[in-house]
């Protein structure tokens, strides 16, 4: 399978090469992570892109990651803080729109939601959020290893900072996770050519029939 050699072939980058990745292999990234599965299929994280340099040389302040500021582009999945019932009530009209349903045609969906939601906690939905934007991370590594896009997931981060330059708490937002995007500075990174060390599969998985 050509996923599994593509999944050989990468690693999480520490020096990249001044190479831009073009934005067609960006927006194929981002379609890819907006396609991807999500709790209850709500999407409760959005996507930043971020290219503009004093703002990566911002995000990037404090932070051992260089990785922020030196690659071609930077990911940040921001969760939600909260899952409102009008967020709620507006996703499933979308998705009755989408599937040419009748107004209503999903009302059970939606109060099951509603009621769902309405007993979590602020610091739980921000638990379930993050989880959600970590799946969308995981889909976006597998894309950027099938374009041959060199990625480098990171969760060393000043959130608070993120938060402040990226203005996501006025959004309603928190940032999850980070993705720096580019391509490999094969001669000066010193991870480029080590083989990829990973637990036996028979030691890693287990087969229960």
């Amino acid at each position: 399978m050509n996923i599994i050699k593509n999944l050989q072939w990468r690693y999480a980058v520490k020096k990249y090469s001044d190479e831009q990745v073009s934005e067609d292999k960006i927006d194929e990234i981002i379609e890819a992570i907006n396609l991807t599965a999500s709790s209850c299929g709500i999407q409760p994280y959005r996507l930043f892109v971020i290219t503009n340099p004093e703002v990566r040389q911002r995000l990037g302040e404090g932070s051992f990651n260089a990785q922020i500021h030196a690659s071609s582009h930077l990911l940040v999945f921001a969760g939600f803080n909260e899952i409102t019932t009008d967020y709620i009530t507006e996703y499933v009209e979308m998705m009755e729109q989408q599937r040419n349903l009748e107004k209503g045609g999903l009302k059970i969906l939606e109060d099951t939601l509603i009621g769902y939601f309405s007993t979590h906690t602020p610091g739980q939905n921000v638990i379930w959020s993050d989880k959600q934007a970590y799946i969308g991370l995981g889909t976006a590594l597998i894309a950027a290893a099938e374009l041959k896009v060199d990625a480098t997931p990171m969760e060393g981060f000043d959130p608070k900072l993120f938060d402040e330059v990226l203005g996501l708490s006025e959004k309603g937002l928190h940032a999850s996770v980070i993705l720096s995007l580019g391509y490999r500075d094969a001669e000066n990174d010193y991870l480029a050519s080590a083989p990829k060390a990973r637990l036996p599969i028979n030691e890693f998985s287990t087969k229960i029939n």
